[in-house]
Order: structure tokens, then C-alpha cells, then sequence
């Protein structure tokens, strides 16, 4: 068996510095909107922001402008900019067809990954617990929790790298940083009691047995698992 993809970076891809001050800019957005500092709905002004983010206004439309393209901010022609809104149907829209791509995806790489593959989900898991150790009370904010998402979408990348799609792989990563806000949401505020080690304990365990019908019925589960968790959260919370 061939690994036919090359492997992520496990580090969750954004430990480089950011090159221009527009990606810095978009960076710092990007993390103040889903962690909920930018609430949805929320008018983006430039002429507030870009002192805020300490940028121009050219290079602060710039960022916005990449935040269109992630779907996190829509443009409205001439009235400028705002954080795109969330609901539970467009939530549910998104899990149900990120299910459909990325068991697709698990099986294909489970028939297709080699022993190289199997190391770098062995290794993805180990550094997604590192950081899940780190999440206790006094650290569910800030840099633990974004180091935890992006071990969580490293892990997630790995898993289904040996897919020989790579359209598969980019909409599924379109998916899981649409999924990102909700999981926020429901991760740190536990409205249903879940043990994600243990789902992705579970995961990689049936993963590396060679059993794709467990591995993507476990997978199923746990994506559908935050889907149930966003459902339990207060509705202003998705307003």
C-alpha cells in the first residue's frame, strides 16, 4: 500500500509567523470571531477595527476580504462588512455532509495508507492528548484552546490523508474550519457529557485494525456527537 497524499503539518499549520501584516491581521480576526469577540451579525467597522488590530485600513479590508473567501464574513457592496451569521440548521447542513466526505475519506485511506500513514495518525493522537491535558479549568481559554483545535484538525487531516480525492480532502477542510465556531461552542461549554479522548481513542484504534465499516461508523458518531452538543446550547448562543 502507497500513502498517495502528502502527510499535514501536525502542528496544526499555523505555527509559522505570519508573512504580511494583512494574514496577521487575518489571523488575529479570524480567532476573535470564533472564539465569539465578533459576535454573528456584528457589523465590522474599518474604521474602528484597523485601530483595534493596530493595521491600515487598505490592509484590514485586505484581511476582510480573505475572511469572505473562509466564509466567516460577508461583504455587503457598499455598507462594508459583517461577522457571518450562525444557526443550527446551517450547522446541521454542514455535519451532515462533512460526514458524508470525510468517512469516504477514512475508508480510502484506511485501504490505501501505508505504515507511514499509520505512524502519523499514531503521532497526531499523541500530540492532540498532549494538548487535551493542557485543557484544564484554568486554561479553557486562549492559547490552550487554540492549540487543542488545531491538534483536533491536524488529527482529523491525518486520518484521512491516504485518500487518493484531493477534492475530497479540501472540502472537507472547508467543512471542518466552517464547523469550527459551533465546536467552539460546545466543546467549552459541555452541554451534553462526552469523553472525546475516548471517541478518538476509539477512532484510531479501529483505524489502524484495518476496520473501515467500525472506524467510519465510530467517526460518524463523534462528528454527529457535537451536532447533538450544539442542539443542547441555549438559543441565544446561535443568534
Amino acid at each position: 500500500m502507497n500513502d498517495v497524499a502528502s502527510v499535514p503539518d501536525l502542528t496544526g499549520g499555523h505555527a509559522d509567523e505570519p508573512k504580511t501584516l494583512a494574514e496577521g491581521a487575518y489571523r488575529q480576526l479570524r480567532r476573535d470571531i470564533i472564539e465569539g469577540l465578533h459576535r454573528p451579525g456584528e457589523k465590522l467597522r474599518v474604521e474602528h477595527l484597523k485601530d483595534q488590530y493596530s493595521v491600515g485600513a487598505g490592509t484590514l479590508r485586505e484581511a476582510l476580504q480573505l475572511l469572505v473567501t473562509d466564509a466567516l464574513v460577508v461583504a455587503q457592496g457598499q455598507r462594508g462588512f459583517r461577522v457571518a451569521p450562525i444557526s443550527l440548521d446551517d450547522f446541521e447542513d454542514i455535519t451532515r455532509t462533512r460526514v458524508l466526505l470525510e468517512t469516504v475519506a477514512l475508508q480510502q485511506s484506511i485501504e490505501r495508507g501505508d505504515d507511514a500513514w499509520e505512524a502519523n495518525v499514531v503521532a497526531s493522537f499523541h500530540m492532540l492528548s498532549r494538548a487535551e491535558d493542557k485543557l484544564d479549568d484554568s486554561s479553557k481559554n486562549g492559547h490552550g484552546r487554540e492549540e487543542w483545535e488545531q491538534r483536533n484538525r491536524a488529527f482529523h487531516e491525518v486520518l484521512i490523508s491516504a485518500s487518493p480525492s484531493r477534492w475530497i480532502r479540501h472540502f472537507q477542510n472547508i467543512l471542518y474550519l466552517q464547523s469550527e465556531r459551533y465546536r467552539r461552542l460546545s466543546l467549552f461549554r459541555q452541554p451534553i457529557p462526552r469523553d472525546v479522548h475516548a471517541e478518538h481513542q476509539a477512532i484510531v484504534d479501529a483505524a489502524l485494525a484495518r476496520n473501515a465499516p467500525e472506524a467510519t461508523r465510530i467517526l460518524t458518531d463523534h462528528i454527529l456527537r457535537t451536532l447533538e452538543a450544539v442542539r443542547n446550547l441555549p438559543d441565544d448562543l446561535l443568534s
